[in-house]
């Protein structure tokens, strides 16, 4: 069943992320820099690859986050989601900060990013509580 919920909270880490780059695709091109096409696109919009690995890396996270969450015996819905909330909250928003402040990009992407990594660190705990 582990693999399974890995699976299950991967999809809806990147499900997640679907949804909050659809509604904020506008603001993360213009902060992000992404060059676009004459439709308003991303140049890149085509190509799998970032897809692709996108979903590998939900993988790797739900996959971490269920090790955590067995060794800590999260098994609530409540625990699920909070731990997860705290996870990218205090965990992958800080590194996200890290790289917009080192880079000089606008400071639009910590919301944006860190949005989603937070979002989709606690979907992913939810998911994972309920297996």
């Amino acid at each position: 069943m582990g693999i399974v919920s890995v699976f299950v909270a991967a999809i809806a880490a990147y499900a997640f992320g679907a949804i909050w780059y659809m509604a904020l695709s506008k603001p993360w091109m213009e902060a992000a820099g992404v060059e676009t096409g004459a439709d308003g696109r991303p140049v890149n919009a085509s190509d799998p690859k970032p897809y692709v690995v996108a979903f590998l890396m939900a993988l790797l996270v739900a996959g971490m986050m269920r090790h955590i969450f067995v060794t800590a015996g999260i098994d609530t819905l409540a625990k699920g989601f909070m731990t997860g909330l705290g996870l990218g909250l205090f965990i992958a928003a800080p590194w996200i900060v890290n790289n917009v402040m080192f880079s000089n990009r606008s400071k639009r992407l910590i919301w944006i990013d860190g949005g989603y990594a937070t979002g989709g660190c606690a979907v992913a705990g939810l998911v994972l509580s309920l297996f």
